[in-house]
């Protein structure tokens, strides 16, 4: 199986992420590759896709990059994000990806919180309707942190034998 490990990433966190992804996948065809020095993507079997989710949704990049992804073609999607995992932004990112992949076949999404841009952060804190998000995203300062990369590894392992038995 032919594996490709692609990602965007802007402070280092769905690098990191996409890092643990491509280590935890055993020895064969694999490459790790940031999403604009991607080429082609027929001969792969498996996308892992990764991306920061950005105003609760996926950054223009990664969704021309998607939407470049031939019918058919399994993928599984990963992210960092301010937010608490599993929390409404992200899980709202997560929606959006696979909207843009209707004609593919989704093999599952992982999500985890990473350090936000501080000055991102202070903009925000200002503004009453996302105070909220900005406190939650100032507490991300420290992620991904080793329990998120393993988490990432084994989400990976997992998109591995659910592609193999599809």
């Amino acid at each position: 199986m032919k594996v490709l490990v692609a990602y965007l990433s802007e402070t280092g966190n769905t690098e990191k992420l996409a890092q643990a992804i491509f280590n935890s996948l055993s020895s064969g065809e694999k490459e790790l590759l940031p999403l604009e020095k991607v080429t082609g993507l027929d001969d792969y079997d498996l996308i892992f896709c990764g991306f920061p989710v950005q105003a609760h949704s996926v950054p223009k990049k990664a969704s021309h990059f998607i939407k470049s992804i031939p019918k058919g073609k399994k993928v599984a999607f990963f992210a960092s994000h301010g937010s608490q995992r599993g929390g409404e932004f992200a899980v709202t990112a997560f929606h959006h990806a696979v909207s843009l992949s209707s004609d593919l076949k989704v093999l599952g999404t992982f999500g985890s919180r990473g350090r936000v841009k501080m000055q991102l952060v202070e903009a925000l804190s200002k503004q009453l309707e996302h105070r909220a998000w900005a406190e939650e995203a100032s507490n991300a300062a420290t992620h991904p942190d080793e329990a998120d990369l393993k988490d990432a590894a084994d989400f990976a392992r997992g998109i591995i034998i659910k592609a193999r038995a599809s």
